[in-house]
C-alpha cells in the first residue's frame, strides 16, 4: 500500500510539516475532537428529535464509528499521511474520489470549527454575560488561530490538558448521574425509567436524530491526520485506535442515557443545555455552573483540534496538487500558515452572522454536517475494502488489521446505506442528504477533470482489484 508519496512527513524543506506530536497527544486529540459541540449541544437535540429511542440511535452510530475507526487504523498504521482518508480514498478509487473526500472533509471541518466557537460563546455568555455571544466568538477565533500558528508541539501539549479536563468532567457527570438514578443522593430519584413515549416523533424523528448524532461522533477520524506528525506513527496510531474507540462509545451512550433518564420528557433544558440541566435537576446548581465552564473548555478544545485537522487536510490537498500550492508553505516551526488561516475563515464569518441572526446560526451549522460525515465513513470503508484486498494480494505487512474482514466492513457499509435511505424517505432531512450528494458529485467531477488535465497520458481508471 505504501509508495514514495505516502511516507511520514519530515522536515526536508520549507514546505514540510514538523513531527512534534507524541503518542499521548494523539490519543487525547482524538478524544478532544469528538467530545465537543456534538455531545454537549447535539445530544440534547438528538434526544428531542427521537425521544428515548435516541439511546438506540446513539448505540447504532457508536458501533458504526467503532468499526470505521478500526478500518481507518488499519490504513493509517500501514501508511501514515497528513491527507489520511482523502489520500487512501484517492489510492483506492482514483484521484477524483481523493479530491472529493479531501475538500468535502475540509468544508465540513471549517463548519464544525465555527459551530464549536459559537456553542462555546453561547454557553459562556449564559454563564457569565459580560460580552454578547458574537463577542466571545470573535475572541475565541483570534486566540485559537494564534495557538494553531504557534507550533504543533505547543498545540499538542495544550490539547492534551484540554482533553483531560473534559474526560474528567464526563466521568464525574456519569458518576453523579448514576448515583442520583440509583437513589444514592438526597434528592428523590426517578429511577431507571423514562415516562416519555419511546418514539414521540415517529421514524422521521429517528432519521433526523441520526444525522445530528452522526455529527456528535465527527472528528474522531483526525487521529489518522495527526499520525503523520507523530513520532513512530505506525505503533502510535495502532495504540491510539485501540484506546479511544470504546471510551468514546461509553462516554456518549452513558451520557445520553443519564440525560434521558434524569430530565423529564419535554423539558426545554434537554435542547438548551442538557448537561447543566441534569446537574440542576439533581440539586447541584453550583456544580452545574462550575461544570458549565468546563463545557466551554471542552468546546474550545474541540475547536482547537478541528482547526488543526482542517489545516492539515488543506496542506495535503495542496501537496498533492489538488489545492493552490500556497497551502504547503510553512513557517520555521512547520505550521502551514495559509492553510490555518483559510481554515478559520468560516469561523470569523460566523461572528457577524451571529450578531444579525443569533442562535439560528448555530442550529443551521449543526444541521449541515451530519450527512457529510456519512460520506466520510462510507468512503473510508470503501477504501479499506480495496486497499486491504490489494495489500493481501501483494503480501504487504499490516501492523493493524480490521476485524472480520471483509464481512464487518460490508455490514458497516450496509448500515450506512440504510441510514442514507432512511434520510431520503424523511422529508425533514431529505434536502440535506440530496444537497450533500450533489456536492459529492460536483467535487468528484472536478477532481477527475483536474486529474485528467494534469496527467493526460494517465489511465483515469483506478485499480480496485
Amino acid at each position: 500500500m505504501g509508495n514514495s508519496e505516502s511516507e511520514p512527513i519530515e522536515v526536508v524543506d520549507e514546505r514540510r510539516l514538523k513531527g512534534g506530536l507524541k503518542p499521548r497527544h494523539l490519543v487525547m486529540m482524538s478524544l478532544g475532537s469528538a467530545i465537543g459541540a456534538g455531545l454537549f449541544v447535539g445530544s440534547g437535540q438528538g434526544i428531542a428529535l427521537a425521544g428515548p429511542a435516541a439511546l438506540v440511535a446513539y448505540a447504532v452510530i457508536g458501533l458504526i464509528i467503532v468499526s470505521v475507526m478500526r478500518m481507518l487504523g488499519e490504513l493509517a498504521a500501514s501508511d501514515p499521511n497528513p491527507g489520511a482518508f482523502s489520500h487512501y480514498v484517492g489510492n483506492a478509487l482514483g484521484p477524483g474520489a481523493g479530491f472529493m473526500m479531501g475538500w468535502l472533509w475540509w468544508i465540513q471541518m471549517t463548519i464544525v470549527v465555527a459551530a464549536e466557537a459559537l456553542a462555546a460563546a453561547t454557553t459562556l455568555q449564559e454563564l457569565v454575560g459580560v460580552l454578547p455571544a458574537w463577542g466571545w466568538s470573535l475572541i475565541f477565533m483570534i486566540v485559537f488561530t494564534l495557538l494553531n500558528l504557534s507550533g504543533v508541539s505547543n498545540f499538542g501539549e495544550l490539547e492534551f490538558w484540554f482533553s483531560l479536563i473534559k474526560i474528567i468532567f464526563i466521568v464525574v457527570f456519569l458518576v453523579i448521574g448514576a448515583a442520583y438514578l440509583f437513589g444514592w443522593t438526597s434528592e428523590p430519584s426517578p429511577g431507571l425509567s423514562n415516562p416519555g413515549e419511546f418514539l414521540p416523533n415517529g421514524v422521521g424523528g429517528i432519521a433526523a436524530a441520526l444525522l445530528v448524532i452522526a455529527f456528535a461522533f465527527g472528528g474522531i477520524e483526525i487521529i489518522a491526520i495527526a499520525a503523520a506528525e507523530t513520532a513512530d506513527p505506525g505503533p502510535s496510531v495502532t495504540k491510539a485506535i485501540r484506546t479511544i474507540v470504546w471510551r468514546i462509545l461509553i462516554f456518549y451512550v452513558g451520557s445520553v442515557a443519564i440525560i434521558m433518564l434524569v430530565l423529564p420528557a419535554g423539558d426545554p433544558r434537554i435542547v438548551e443545555s442538557p448537561f447543566v440541566g441534569v446537574l440542576e435537576q439533581i440539586g447541584l446548581p453550583a456544580v452545574a455552573t462550575t461544570l458549565g465552564i468546563v463545557i466551554v473548555v471542552a468546546l474550545l478544545s474541540s475547536l482547537n483540534v478541528n482547526l488543526y485537522g482542517a489545516s492539515r487536510m488543506l496542506y495535503s490537498l495542496s501537496d498533492r496538487g489538488m489545492a493552490p500550492k500556497i497551502g504547503t508553505r510553512t513557517q520555521a516551526n512547520g505550521v502551514p500558515v495559509a492553510a490555518v488561516l483559510a481554515s478559520i475563515v468560516v469561523g470569523f464569518l460566523m461572528v457577524p452572522a451571529t450578531y444579525v441572526w443569533g442562535d439560528q446560526v448555530l442550529e443551521r451549522l449543526l444541521a449541515m454536517v451530519g450527512s457529510t460525515l456519512l460520506v466520510t465513513w462510507i468512503a473510508i470503508a470503501a477504501a479499506q475494502l480495496v486497499l486491504r484486498r490489494r495489500a493481501d494480494r501483494n503480501d504487504t505487512h499490516m501492523p493493524m488489521k480490521m476485524w472480520g474482514y471483509p464481512y464487518l466492513t460490508n455490514l458497516t457499509l450496509l448500515a450506512l446505506a440504510g441510514i442514507v435511505v432512511l434520510g431520503l424517505t424523511t422529508e425533514s432531512v431529505r434536502g440535506q442528504v440530496l444537497s450533500t450528494a450533489a456536492l459529492v458529485v460536483v467535487l468528484w467531477g472536478i477532481g477527475a477533470y483536474l486529474a485528467r488535465r494534469n496527467s493526460p497520458t494517465a489511465d483515469p481508471t483506478p485499480d480496485v482489484r
